[in-house]
């Protein structure tokens, strides 16, 4: 069931927090952001499959009329990947196989680095 968290790098704390959905039924994940007119600086989605790989943790850009920050998590809680997706895009996959997809605002996508570990928070 999406509840909302909060994710923390371990290289920084962040000043602003971003509000994530965590999505982890197919429901949630399948609808994403599509039919959305933006998203805000301080609210995003992180969708939830049940291992590391590449083509569970791709995602698509089909009805998402804006850009995305996106940033792949290991089932270590460590960034392998990162984008800015560019709206109506087939799909994007990471690099290296992840668990969970990040999506964001395009302009919080620096405070976060191939390499950093993170901490997932309850609000």
């Amino acid at each position: 069931m999406p509840h909302l968290i909060e994710i923390l790098t371990s290289n920084q704390q962040q000043l602003n927090p971003i509000r994530i959905l965590f999505c982890d039924t197919y429901l949630y994940r399948l609808r994403g952001l599509m039919f959305r007119k933006n998203i805000s600086e301080d609210e995003g989605l992180l969708l939830v499959q049940g291992k590391d790989s590449r083509v569970d943790s791709s995602i698509h850009m089909l009805f998402v009329p804006f850009e995305l920050g996106v940033i792949w998590i290991n089932s270590h809680f460590k960034v392998v990947d990162k984008i800015i997706a560019k709206p109506w895009r087939l799909a994007y996959f990471p690099a290296v196989p992840a668990k969970y997809t990040l999506e964001i605002h395009p302009d919080r996508l620096s405070e976060y680095e191939i390499g950093d570990e993170v901490k997932f928070n309850e609000i």
